[in-house]
């Protein structure tokens, strides 16, 4: 018999893709590629909440734009970042990429993903067809990448064209954030490409079993600390996530990368 969270439900295996799974323990529910792997996560009292710290990481853009136009997610996931973005920033269009029409499907009736409307489009589609589009080039204010299979052994999609892809979607003062989760020598090759892409690219240390989380910037920007612990707390009011450790990750490093 298969292990609790690989308990195949119908409407979430359709076929050529790995089945969306569930369990749940202490009030959260998580979110399985048929495996033992967590691809997300949903605490059941607070759904619209961002449960899991490496995705709250992944909102770290917040520290430099803070009225975003639109927002684009490279997988769902269980649809935290989403459903945030969605509901924290509605001056924002909401865009997803999802590849696995299990876990669209999965996210839509067990994690309070919305069906899509003016706002909010989550489409069956490839990352790299939709980096690649030019019709999205220059459109996107912040890019969010996550994209990992049931084997989780690094992001599914690492290559020059792809970040090149994602470079040219980014708008002026566009910002990426990536999770670079996976075995150690995936950390270097995606990092030294990201590099060849983007204007500056820094990383904060890595939490839940080796997530690292990096920023990527279209432009370079200017780093006042004073003015991002400030935006710190504002994020800490406003949106409830811990902005003062994403400024401390972030002196941390540029300590050690001077």
């Amino acid at each position: 018999m298969p292990p609790s969270y690989a308990r195949i439900d119908p409407r979430f295996a359709q076929p050529g893709h790995p089945p969306a799974t569930i369990d749940e323990f202490d009030g959260v529910r998580f979110l399985h590629l048929g495996t033992s792997w967590v691809q997300g996560a949903m605490r059941l009292s607070k759904p619209d909440a961002i449960e899991l710290e490496y995705v709250q990481m992944m909102m770290m853009w917040t520290l430099f734009i803070q009225d975003p136009r639109r927002i684009v997610q490279l997988g769902l996931g269980s649809a935290a970042l989403t459903k945030f973005c969605y509901r924290r920033f509605p001056g924002a269009r909401v865009s997803v990429a999802e590849l696995n029409p299990n876990v669209i499907a999965i996210c839509r009736a067990l994690f309070g993903l919305p069906e899509n409307d003016a706002r909010l489009d989550v489409r069956e589609m490839n990352a790299l067809d939709f980096v690649l589009d030019a019709g999205n080039h220059g459109q996107v204010d912040v890019l969010q990448v996550d994209l990992y299979d049931h084997d989780a052994r690094g992001p599914v999609l690492d290559s020059l064209e792809f970040y090149q892809g994602c470079h040219d979607c980014l708008s002026n003062n566009g910002i990426m954030t990536a999770n670079v989760f996976g075995d150690f020598d995936s950390y270097d090759k995606n990092l030294l490409t990201m590099q060849q892409v983007f204007d500056a690219v820094v990383w904060l240390p890595e939490v839940h079993d080796a997530n690292i989380v990096v920023l990527a910037f279209k432009q370079a920007p200017e780093l006042d600390f004073s003015v991002l612990y400030e935006r710190a707390g504002e994020i800490r009011r406003h949106l409830n996530l811990p902005g003062k450790k994403w400024v401390d990750g972030l002196k941390e490093w540029m300590r050690d990368h001077a």
